[in-house]
């Protein structure tokens, strides 16, 4: 058991520095740039911060690592617009990305959040695991403000927004599961064969109610934990070769969530 944890902390310890490096270029639309770096992982998200005086900076833009080429050592980022730290009393000023604006990524992975089908689960990995969690039951108290006894990625961005956490964890089928809050992309995948003698749902939490919208996606009350958490993780990795197997090999009856997928040989 020992084992498999140091597994789980040197996959955070691994992903949990903050990456720094200058946009080296910016196309003509603004909504990629790219830069050069050693190693990261597609699916990473931070944001690019300028210069706008000798001791002041700005965010501007949102990013996520869309691809990397390991000979050229050059990844590129999608850009989009930062809206996590909104505030109507703040000035909006008038800059724009530019090649040389520094691009941080991995800034908040040292806070989490994790998704857990049990109680002892929950205290077997965050007890395990070296970095800030952010108790479950703030995400319950978020689902029921949204009305979503089911949680959407919509939901786990919101708790990005509202609580700074960069990673999530999910536990399926003893294994632990380790996601880009903003991207949804998976980044590690790490072996934890923990006894699972029962399931809470939507997820372990000591909030026993998630009040529910009258309509709309979210709205109905999760029936299965597996499956659901399977499929939604299917749904933002579609090239994951590793997520591809793992659901190959469940027992589950999730095998229709392989035609959603875009692996390439």
């Amino acid at each position: 058991m020992k084992k498999i944890f140091i597994f789980l902390i040197l996959a955070v310890q691994i992903i949990a520095g903050t990456i720094k490096a200058p946009l080296l270029t910016l196309d003509d639309n603004g909504l990629t740039a790219t830069i050069k770096i050693k190693k990261i992982d597609v699916g990473m998200s931070g944001f690019v911060v300028q210069n706008i005086s000798k001791n002041h900076t700005t965010i501007l833009k949102q990013i996520v690592v869309s691809s990397f080429d390991a000979e050229t050592q050059i990844a590129t980022l999608k850009l989009s617009d930062y809206n996590t730290l909104k505030n109507s009393a703040l000035p909006l000023g008038k800059w724009h990305v530019k090649a040389g604006d520094i691009a941080v990524l991995a800034g908040g992975y040292s806070r989490a959040l994790l998704i857990s089908p049990s109680e002892e689960i929950y205290y077997r990995i965050t007890k395990s695991v070296n970095t800030q969690w952010l108790h479950s039951d703030i995400f319950t108290t978020l689902l029921s403000l949204n009305g979503h006894p089911t949680p959407l990625k919509e939901d786990f961005n919101a708790m990005r927004d509202v609580t700074s956490i960069g990673l999530i964890f999910i536990y399926l089928e003893q294994k632990v599961y380790t996601i880009d809050a903003k991207s949804f992309v998976i980044l590690n995948i790490s072996d934890a064969p923990l006894e699972q003698k029962k399931v809470m749902l939507p997820f372990y939490s000591r909030v026993t109610e998630i009040e529910a919208n009258w309509f709309g996606e979210g709205n109905d009350k999760l029936l299965e934990y597996e499956p659901y958490y399977y499929e939604l993780l299917a749904r933002y990795n579609k090239n994951n070769k590793q997520l591809y197997k793992n659901i190959e090999k469940s027992d589950k009856n999730i095998q229709n969530l392989l035609e959603n997928f875009e692996i390439k040989e």
